[in-house]
């Protein structure tokens, strides 16, 4: 077991930092609650249990650990942003990523100090000591300050890698005594403080003070934790409910999403601010939200007003009455903060509140404060004594944080005693502060033990399971199913009595579905529905049947776009008499030799992939920037086809494969996937060679080669199917423009059930360096706009740019097929980043006009994260070591077409970069690459 999970899994944990003075987040103190998850190796292994991007996130995780295994943990009130390629961990032993700091940011936060001894690089030192929140004095006592006079800020981002990572699994597999002792003793285990301290040496003495310490340092203080400065990392610190409302409206908001999961009235009959965040709530009518607001997981009855920036966390506000002249009026004021609290041992639950901007450890004494006013001016105006709230005895400073303010009574009562309490009561003081005196109070110390975190986790997820459902009925009832069901149907699920039952009723709507839709939804989307609401319902026999349907779909629907008539190609006539008479032998006199030899280069594509492939490219507009290229001074893939005196068809390919076609009716789709000749077969069915006379008076012989390697991602089995239509066109005297042709191959590969889209025949069929958009539409419309390169910029191109072949073998068809299908499903991560390279596409057109290689670098990197962001799969081990060798050369660099393998783009920073990293990669025996010389192909026949 321990084997097993050490080498094969890397273990996710989202944990919590310090909630205390993040009243929004969970009032319950040092430890939010932690979210495991495990990332096998298998690709269609276990579903994320909450969010989109955490296969994003694993991928990066397994770039960091170099698939070797290993425990990865970023606490919950920190965003990160940094590129995991670039990271190489410690092997057996922890490490806790860094960021330089100024001095007064870290006086909020933990701080490291990284030894000057101990380096095992410049990124890498051991750690010495651990500070928390340490003032000047403290970081310059302990030598904390670094030579520019920042210091280094513990980010929460932890990895245990090797021997740390297995002896921390013998320990958690043994732990269960402590745990339990752990339990009677009502005390705490802290991630960032205890677990943490076990690995540097300075914490023992302090760490053996605590609870389970002695067993910690027994089991772990062998080990070491080291120091990874992440000199690029930039961050989002949520630490509290300020700094939430600040970069949900500051300069990061035009990123984020202000509706998610959600059910809100129409403008008419509520008043919702435009820039209020709304997610996983239920919004009556009759409500109003203020500007930059916050709401989440909760139910909002009519008759509530919410003020600007406030934010209300887990509220479920039933209906006192039905009728508008007697609904429940509450009002929370601006800059005020609301959440709903399940205890445990009871069925009751607390609302909380407090001002935005007060500070639950300031003392009265301090300036403390609650609902934005002096403690002083709310006991006076309120009537209240100091002694209603704290204890007489102790020591503890008087402040918000131990205030037993939050009485336990009925829902309105308690929302009654709350409007009292903010001080914006219309009653009077004398009837509700005996009410709020003889009630159970709490303060937010003694909720830090009372929440019943089962409770609150299990209503959450029937919240927004509930919302779920009704969000995906309505989806298939009035809409054309435009959001994930498959997302959906798993919120859905999480009811475990009705989630099922839900489905089923939602997969017995798909009929009427299609039949009211039929002239507008695309069958494979339809089919798409069914399949991912039969997953739900756990029919996944039924499911695998139908998925062929879906394929079969995407293929007629491209047929369609491309060109009308396309079914009849596929249908071989009746024999007529001529044509029988060709079957037995007999030729007409009257025959003519005719030989035709096209030849045509790879391409390169530098941005805006998958965006070009059906249905994307039928549904929504594509843009690629790409580049033709010869190799090694020739063109690599071609072919010859010429007329015969002999009966029939005869295929030869330049791996020795062999075919004799007599009988032309057997040329039919499917075609097996094995099948070597299923290239030309489509290519004869797509130009409608078949159905013309030209083989009644004489046969064909066709010879293609490709001198490139076998899973190269250059495009090469698009171009050589480009190279064999416009052969078949040209011999035929057919429409052999590179408009037609293009079209033509993009049916050929549905039929070949390869799919893909159009870029790789553009990319061959047209000279130089171009930028190709597509229109969806009924026929598909494409745009060739040639890129006019200046001479500077072919020979900068020329001098900087790498083409290196690095040995490892992809097969795209496998990763398309994964990729569609997330379309398919209308996968959000998806779609927002093929948006994303189709914007890029755009700048890197602007950028090379421009002559900006250095701009364009950066582009191709962009567009290589978002490639890992569609396939976490498309990059291994191999290539991340390529690209960390390559990257002090580089401003930029990719694997071309899906990834995975093939062949990979280095953009060097100048020449002479370019010259050095060209021989360290033919002299490195680690790396059995090949970098080829290539030319832009700028020549093309009319």
């Amino acid at each position: 077991m321990v084997d097993f999970i050490s080498k094969k899994h890397i273990l996710l944990l989202h944990a919590g930092g310090d909630s205390k003075r993040v009243p929004w987040a969970n009032p319950m103190g040092k430890v939010f609650l932690p979210l495991p998850y495990l990332a096998d190796d298998d690709p269609d292994g276990p579903v994320p249990l909450l969010f989109d991007h955490i296969l994003a996130i694993a991928s990066c995780a397994r770039q960091a650990f170099k698939d070797q295994g290993g425990l990865f943990t970023m606490t919950g009130d920190v965003l990160p942003c940094f590129d995991a390629s670039t990271i190489v961990f410690p092997e057996d032993s922890s490490s806790i990523v860094t960021v330089p700091i100024t001095l007064d940011i870290a006086s909020n936060h933990g701080v490291i100090v990284a030894s000057k001894s101990h380096a095992k690089d410049e990124a890498v030192h051991l750690v010495d000591n651990l500070l928390q929140k340490p003032s000047v004095k403290e970081l310059v006592n302990h030598e904390a300050i670094l030579d520019d006079g920042r210091t280094l800020l513990d980010t929460g981002l932890i990895a245990v890698r090797g021997k740390a990572w297995r002896e921390l699994v013998m320990l958690a597999c043994s732990c269960q005594p402590m745990i339990l002792e752990l339990l009677k003793s009502k005390k705490e285990l802290s991630l960032y403080e205890d677990l943490v301290a076990a690995w540097v040496p300075a914490k023992h003495d302090w760490l053996q003070q605590r609870p389970l310490g002695k067993e910690l340092v027994s089991r772990l203080g062998k080990n070491y934790m080291f120091s990874y400065c992440a000199y690029e990392l930039s961050f989002l610190h949520f630490g509290t409910s300020g700094e939430v409302l600040d970069h949900l409206s500051g300069v990061g908001s035009g990123l984020v999403g202000r509706r998610h999961l959600c059910s809100i009235p129409a403008t008419t009959v509520s008043d919702i601010a435009a820039s209020a965040v709304v997610l996983s709530s239920k919004i009556e009518a009759g409500v109003s939200v203020g500007e930059d607001s916050l709401l989440y997981g909760s139910s909002i009855s009519s008759g509530i007003q919410i003020g600007s920036q406030c934010i209300v966390v887990g509220m479920n506000m039933p209906r006192e009455n039905d009728e508008p002249s007697k609904l429940f009026r509450f009002m929370l004021p601006d800059r005020h903060c609301l959440w709903e609290v399940p205890l445990v041992g009871c069925t009751d639950s607390v609302i909380v509140y407090c001002g935005l901007l007060d500070n639950p450890k300031n003392s009265l004494s301090k300036l403390g404060t609650f609902c934005g006013k002096p403690w002083k001016r709310v006991l006076n105006d309120l009537g209240i004594s100091e002694g209603d709230l704290w204890s007489t005895t102790g020591d503890q400073d008087r402040c918000l944080w131990n205030a037993r303010l939050f009485p336990v009574l009925s829902y309105f009562e308690m929302l009654n005693l709350a409007t009292w309490l903010m001080g914006l009561s219309d009653q009077k003081t004398e009837f509700l502060l005996p009410l709020w005196r003889v009630s159970r109070r709490l303060s937010l110390e003694e909720l830090h033990r009372s929440i019943d975190f089962s409770k609150m986790c299990l209503g959450s997820s029937d919240h927004q399971a509930h919302l779920a459902a009704g969000i995906a009925k309505a989806c298939i009832e009035y809409g054309l199913v435009g959001r994930d069901l498959s997302q959906l149907c798993g919120e859905i699920l999480q009811l475990e009595v009705s989630g099922a039952e839900i489905c089923k009723n939602f997969l017995g709507m798909c009929p009427r579905l299609q039949e009211q839709n039929s002239r507008i939804l695309p069958k494979s989307r339809a089919y798409q529905v069914q399949m991912d609401l039969l997953r739900a319902c756990g029919d996944e026999a039924t499911a695998q049947e139908l998925e062929h349907k879906v394929w079969d779909a995407v293929a007629k629907e491209t047929a369609s776009a491309v060109r009308y008539g396309f079914q009849e190609n596929l249908e071989y006539p009746q024999k007529s008499a001529s044509l029988n008479n060709h079957l037995s032998g007999s030729l007409d006199e009257t025959f003519h030799p005719k030989t035709i030899k096209v030849e045509l280069p790879v391409r390169v594509d530098f941005v805006g992939g998958w965006s070009d492939t059906p249905p994307w490219s039928l549904e929504r507009a594509g843009c690629v920037l790409n580049m033709a290229i010869s190799l090694e001074g020739s063109l690599p893939i071609g072919t010859i086809i010429e007329t015969t005196k002999e009966a029939g068809i005869l295929i030869n390919d330049d791996s020795g494969n062999h075919l004799h076609v007599q009988d032309l009716a057997s040329i039919a789709a499917p075609f097996d996937g094995g099948d070597p000749f299923r290239l030309v077969k489509s290519a004869l069915l797509v130009t409608g060679v078949l159905n013309r006379e030209v083989l009644s008076s004489t046969g064909l012989q066709i010879k293609t080669w490709a001198n490139i390697p076998r899973g190269s991602g250059l495009g090469t089995s698009s171009i050589l199917a480009a190279a064999v239509v416009k052969g078949l066109l040209q011999i035929t005297d057919g429409d052999e423009s590179n408009e037609n042709v293009a079209r033509l191959v993009l049916v050929l590969e549905q039929i070949m059930g390869t799919g893909g889209g159009w870029q790789d025949q553009i990319g061959g069929l047209y000279p130089g360096i171009k930028f190709t958009t597509s229109f969806p539409g009924v026929p598909l419309q494409l745009q060739v706009v040639p890129l006019l390169a200046s001479s500077q910029l072919i020979s900068e191109l020329q001098q900087r740019l790498l083409v290196v072949f690095t040995g490892q073998v992809r097969l795209a068809h496998h990763v398309l097929q994964k990729v569609v299908a997330r379309y398919l499903r209308r996968d959000n991560l998806l779609v927002s980043s093929i948006k994303r390279l189709t914007e890029l596409a755009k700048t890197g057109r602007e950028v090379l006009m421009n002559c900006d290689i250095d701009k364009l670098g950066e582009i191709m990197s962009e567009a290589w994260r978002l490639h890992q962001e569609l396939d976490p799969y498309c990059s291994n081990e191999f290539v991340d070591s390529l690209f960390t060798l390559a990257d002090p050369y580089c401003c930029g660099y990719k694997l071309v077409g899906a990834g995975g393998g093939g062949f990979a783009l280095l953009l060097a920073r100048d020449e002479a970069c370019a010259r050095e990293l060209r021989a360290i990669l033919q002299s490195d025996s680690k790396f059995d690459v090949k970098v080829y010389n290539w030319e832009i192909f700028l020549d093309s026949k009319p």
